[in-house]
């Protein structure tokens, strides 16, 4: 199967599951993220705004300001398929752009520079145990993982996760992965 038939097959897996399942999954991606050295050691984190049958991020953005951590969301720059990430305060600071997501409006204030940020959590649809991941097609987050050499690591169900997926030249894997079962080895 090509990527395109992987990625349409675990989204539809992932909306399959109910509220509950989707709900007790993201507990526990929570708790082995909050309990993870790369969570604790990092004081500026990059995170997308979830949307859809994505694992809902609202609830690590509001524990990591809890927590006194910087959150850091990338806006995404169409022309050159390029991220910037902007600190976010509060939910208020969100637009909706293109494709219905939701970005940070771009305040020059609040842009970070991709070396100041120490982990970024990598969004994606299917990985397999190197860490090489299929997004949702768009190329952002390889293009940006070239160049950054912060910690990065993904939140995913066992439902996203396979032996083998195809890999291009340009991919880029994520260093850690955390299942509901907890770190990937």
């Amino acid at each position: 199967m090509g990527k395109k038939e992987i990625r349409d097959s675990i989204i539809k897996s992932l909306q399959d599951l109910s509220d509950e399942d989707k709900r007790i999954i993201e507990l526990q991606l929570y708790q082995h993220l909050f309990e993870s050295e790369a969570w604790k050691n990092s004081t500026r984190i990059g995170i997308t705004i979830s949307r859809g049958m994505e694992w809902d991020t609202r609830a690590i953005i509001e524990e990591g300001w809890k927590q006194g951590k910087e959150i850091v969301v990338p806006k995404c720059i169409p022309g050159e398929k390029k991220l910037l990430f902007y600190r976010l305060h509060h939910f208020s600071e969100l637009e909706t752009v293109y494709y219905n997501l939701l970005e940070p409006k771009p305040l020059d204030a609040n842009l970070v520079l991709s070396e100041q940020i120490e982990l970024v959590i990598v969004p994606g649809v299917v990985f397999n145990k190197k860490g090489y991941r299929i997004g949702f097609g768009g190329g952002y987050y390889d293009r940006f993982l070239s160049t950054y050499n912060g910690h990065t690591l993904s939140l995913l169900s066992r439902l996203q996760l396979m032996d083998d997926i195809p890999i291009e030249s340009h991919d880029i894997p994520v260093k850690q992965l955390i299942t509901e079962a907890g770190i990937v080895k």
